[in-house]
């Protein structure tokens, strides 16, 4: 078995719970292949009793019994039909649900060497595919091989020199279809590749239309597009060309057997060595067989155009999640002493070199502790190894002695709250935007929040209130608004360590105030870490880390780096004007 296919064997373990479903369906799909049958078998004796023989009798029963057989193979043909394809439905949900939960699992550097798109796409579109081809090979396969088996049974009991003759073309048969399939695994794949691509320009175009239109670049977007939904066209006509060419082509082969099988039947009820009755029988079959072989055929296709969706798929649930819990990993009881950057280093994935060198820092309980440096120099990254999502390369981080490698990973985030520089708003109401922070929150809980980050106000004025949806991205509010309700979050959460990514930095003047007011009654008692663009915003902590190419290069209080003459955070303070008195 290649590769490719003992892909397939990977979705056995999906189908295990259902097996006594798939028991039924394989039942019901044998009286389907038995009542197919028994049809063939009734048109000798419809033929030898009825029109040569004039049996009264049988022309009453006769007519009942394919009747019968007809009823019993739809009956059956339903029952295995919905059985299957609900087996097949509830297999691609756990596919679906296990795909999204392993992609949420996964650290943030994942996310970085994929397009949200692509991901979207593999969720979405390759999934899809995977139900084509459980409910194709589900409801089809045992039918339609029960079928040609209970066929060929009639066939060889009937005249099997004429059944060898009818079959001889099988082996032609399988060569098209192992051609056909190959060309057809080839071209699904490029075209899933494509609507991965398709996906990212839409998700880009969408999202960046102010900045399309503000460059007036529409033209050009509409270009990218074209020439991606061309490449899909001629693909997709390419995949139907292939896929299409099977049918004649299994006609033609069926035909050369019919035609063998009519020659010799013929001359065989011409010497007398068959009854018209026997010979129709067998031409019946012969009919009757050439179906089930044509939809085995579009099987193949179909399991050959789905192998690119499975290998796309299961290439997301063979990545491995590099943040998990390690084996007897315990709870973090609380925060009680000081945090601890030991000798930390870090380098990202593919990356040349260390993004952090040597980082050696003590954050005592109810510190408030400012990160500084020029854009790049690696204070986001730092402050992101402390939630963990990523793991130090070299040295270790501990929360009061505990490595961090060694507690859960859901209790170590329970103890953080974040606000991030780039504001994330879910599609929603304010007030669930807000509650995000603490399940189950109540409507005073939120209500307060939103008054220490000074949202309450502008909520108030809008016509629902904290059921006023935000749009995507929380597209309706404006900047400054985005950012308060990001801090309420946090501050609903009410964690004991806060992570601050400048927090602030969409606000206006009177605003920033009004947040620095409530930063400043919701540390008291916490840790706070703030990362810092603007110097205004830190000098009020109690330390000041300047981080420069991956190191510490400083640290102390503002007043203390002022003095220093060809101090980096001097400079930086110099750069935006802040060497002589500021407010905040």
């Amino acid at each position: 078995m290649t590769p490719r296919y003992a892909l397939l064997r990977r979705l056995a373990p999906y189908l295990k719970p259902y097996w006594p479903i798939l028991a039924v369906g394989t039942l019901l799909a044998l009286v389907v292949s038995s009542a197919e049958g028994l049809i063939a078998w009734l048109v000798k004796p419809a033929m030898d009793d009825i029109f040569l023989k004039r049996d009264l009798v049988m022309l009453k029963l006769l007519p009942l019994a394919l009747l019968g057989a007809y009823l019993l193979k739809g009956a059956g043909r339903f029952g295995q039909s919905y059985l299957m394809a609900s087996v097949g439905e509830r297999v691609i949900a756990r596919i679906r649900r296990e795909l999204y939960g392993h992609i949420q699992g996964m650290p943030l550097a994942f996310f970085k060497s994929l397009h949200s798109a692509e991901l979207m796409a593999r969720v979405v579109t390759d999934v899809n595919r995977l139900a084509r081809l459980s409910s194709t090979v589900l409801v089809m396969a045992v039918r339609q091989v029960g079928t040609i088996v209970a066929l060929l049974v009639v066939m060889f009991l009937r005249e099997w020199v004429l059944t060898l003759i009818a079959v001889a073309v099988f082996p032609a048969v399988a060569v098209t279809i192992r051609a056909l399939g190959r060309k057809l695994y080839r071209i699904n794949k490029r075209s899933q590749e494509k609507m991965a691509e398709l996906n990212v320009v839409l998700q880009e175009s969408f999202t960046g239309t102010k900045i399309v239109k503000a460059f007036g670049r529409e033209r050009l977007e509409q270009q990218r597009f074209d020439s991606v939904n061309d490449h899909l066209l001629r693909l997709a006509l390419k995949d139907h060309r292939t896929d299409q060419l099977s049918e004649p082509l299994m006609e033609v082969l069926g035909a050369l057997g019919i035609m063998g099988a009519l020659w010799y039947g013929g001359y065989r009820v011409i010497a007398g060595g068959l009854t018209p009755g026997e010979f129709f029988s067998f031409t019946a079959a012969v009919f009757l067989l050439y179906g089930p072989v044509r939809q085995l055929s579009r099987m193949a296709n179909t399991v050959q155009q789905s192998l690119s969706s499975v290998e796309r798929v299961f290439e997301i649930l063979d990545t491995e999640h590099a943040i998990t819990d390690a084996a007897g990993a315990h709870t973090l009881p609380g925060f009680r002493d000081r945090i601890a950057f030991e000798d930390v280093s870090f380098r990202y994935p593919d990356a040349e070199t260390d993004a952090l060198i040597d980082i050696s820092l003590a954050v005592q309980k109810g510190e408030m502790v400012a990160f500084v440096g020029m854009s790049g120099a690696g204070k986001t990254t730092l402050m992101d190894l402390l939630p963990r999502f990523h793991d130090v390369s070299t040295g270790r981080i501990t929360i009061d002695g505990h490595d961090l490698r060694q507690v859960t990973v859901a209790s170590l985030r329970a103890l953080m709250g974040i606000v991030t520089q780039e504001t994330f708003l879910f599609h929603d109401s304010l007030e669930y935007n807000i509650a995000y922070g603490k399940p189950g929150a109540t409507r005073e809980e939120v209500e307060r929040a939103a008054r220490l980050a000074q949202a309450h106000d502008f909520i108030a004025t809008l016509p629902q209130g904290y059921a006023t949806r935000v749009g995507e991205r929380g597209v309706k509010l404006s900047g400054g608004q985005r950012q308060r309700i990001a801090i309420a979050r946090a501050f609903l959460k009410d964690p004991p360590i806060l992570i601050l990514d400048e927090a602030t930095s969409d606000l206006d003047s009177e605003s920033e105030f009004l947040v620095q007011e409530a930063l400043a009654e919701l540390t008291k008692g916490r840790t706070v870490l703030v990362i810092a663009h603007r110097l205004a915003t830190v000098r009020n902590a109690d330390r000041v880390v300047v981080v420069h190419g991956g190191r510490i290069a400083e640290m102390g209080r503002h007043d203390e780096l002022m003095v220093r003459e060809n101090g980096i955070y001097r400079r930086l303070a110099a750069l935006q004007m802040l060497d002589g008195p500021v407010s905040g």
